[in-house]
């Protein structure tokens, strides 16, 4: 298929979801797009906002209209392992054991405060996000296409909470971090809320199924990602490093005009991140109707690829200073091809 066609197909996807979110959530449009770059991108997603931001409505909003299998686990400081993964069942009648598969084994999982479970539990699903399978006692089993985990956490609540291994965060393709509305919206969500019909009661039409996933997915080989695109890509990723050597003349090869951010950042991102980057910004250039990744794409994307994969410094916390603020710093500093 010509790639315009399936470029248009894509946008014409995107914009049919982003109309039946509509009937049930009001704005939230970079949680509901975030969702779609990463599903489109085979990533998954960190959702971070405080309590009643819609988090939990949007995730299972999205499993409705993609007709995909869908499960949710309300994480908490006593879960075990196999409360997510699944164990080995004794069958006295047999003499044998036989596998009871875990909320793990779907294509939609919602990890509801994924920072309250201890790290027993972190690390079994750890292998699911890495390795897209499980493993229940001597054997492994693949998990259903697509899977995708979809969490959240309470930024503002620490008590009963367990930070996420940076191994685990790495495995995020994206974090969104979920604002509130304007006042136009939260007017417009006040009075929804006075009507007979919950939003999350309001059918939906499927305008996804794990075959146009699929495809959506493969198509990302043919947008085009230029050279120079790419040279950008790994500008912004290996500037984030300050155990780099020279950090002067790195920049300078790179054509930032001031290193000010780099006292900041105590550790950098990997490889992955670059490689996130220019995923995520395939799957905006498709659900933009284009075949191939304008600037504009990747810098839309940097933020919630690199928020969760920077270690700032205390001199950072010092200043009063988010990621955001660095990445900002990042992306002004460096020359746009």
């Amino acid at each position: 298929m010509d790639t315009s066609v399936i470029s248009e197909k894509c946008k014409a996807l995107g914009e049919s979801c982003r109309a039946e979110a509509a009937k049930r959530i009001v704005g939230q449009t970079e949680l509901l797009d975030g969702i779609l770059t990463a599903m489109i991108a085979d990533g998954h997603v960190l959702l971070e906002g405080v309590p009643g931001l819609a988090k939990t409505l949007a995730v299972k909003t999205f499993a409705d209209m993609s007709g995909l299998a869908f499960k949710r686990i309300q994480f908490t400081p006593d879960l075990l392992p196999a409360d997510v993964t699944g164990t080995l069942i004794y069958e006295q009648s047999t003499g044998s054991f036989s596998v009871r598969q875990g909320p793990v084994f779907t294509n939609l999982l919602l990890a509801d405060e994924i920072n309250r479970a201890p790290a027993k539990v972190q690390s079994a699903l750890l292998e699911a996000m890495a390795e897209k399978q499980v493993t229940i006692g001597e054997k492994t089993y693949a998990l259903p296409k697509p899977f995708l985990v979809l969490a959240t956490q309470n930024p503002i609540e620490q008590e009963g909470t367990y930070n996420l291994p940076e191994a685990e965060l790495d495995r995020f393709l994206m974090k969104i971090h979920v604002s509130y509305p304007s006042n136009e919206e939260e007017f417009s969500i006040i009075k929804q809320s006075s009507q007979s019909v919950e939003p999350s009661k309001i059918k939906l039409n499927k305008v996804l199924t794990a075959e146009t996933i699929a495809q959506m997915r493969q198509s990302l080989v043919s947008v085009v990602c230029d050279d120079k695109i790419i040279e950008y890509i790994v500008s912004i990723v290996s500037v984030t490093r300050p155990e780099q050597k020279n950090k002067t003349a790195d920049l300078r090869s790179h054509g930032a005009r001031r290193e000010d951010f780099l006292r900041y950042i105590t550790f950098g991102a990997s490889p992955r991140a670059g490689i996130a980057l220019q995923k995520c910004a395939k799957a905006q250039a498709l659900l933009a109707g284009r075949s191939y990744v304008l600037p504009d794409d990747v810098k839309k994307v940097v933020p919630a690829v690199l928020r969760h994969r920077l270690v700032l410094s205390y001199e950072a916390a010092a200043d009063g200073l988010t990621t955001d603020d660095i990445i900002t710093k990042i992306l002004a500093a460096l020359p746009v091809p």
